[in-house]
């Protein structure tokens, strides 16, 4: 890596694993390095939660200071309801 590459602060993985066709929830993994500062990782998971309706279920704390931080926000399956099947 160079010395004027940006290194990303944080990795949003979309899923880990497959979820089950009846599941009621989606997840989402986002690993935090370990130079990201508290109110930095805050304001990530903050917009997570606003924009994204994601919920903070789970966090962990590795030895060297990086997180992992699990979300999930429930499926909303609608059905139509018109004729137009």
């Amino acid at each position: 890596m160079n010395p004027g590459q940006h290194v990303p602060a944080h990795v949003v993985v979309p899923t880990r694993g497959t979820a089950s066709a009846d599941s009621r929830y989606e997840w989402r993994v986002v690993d935090i390095a370990r130079d990201v500062s508290r109110s930095e990782a805050r304001a990530v998971l903050t917009e997570q939660a606003e924009y994204g309706r994601w919920d903070l279920v789970r966090s962990q704390l590795f030895y060297g200071g990086a997180r992992r931080v699990w979300l999930r926000r429930r499926v909303m399956n609608v059905r139509r309801t018109d004729d137009a099947a």
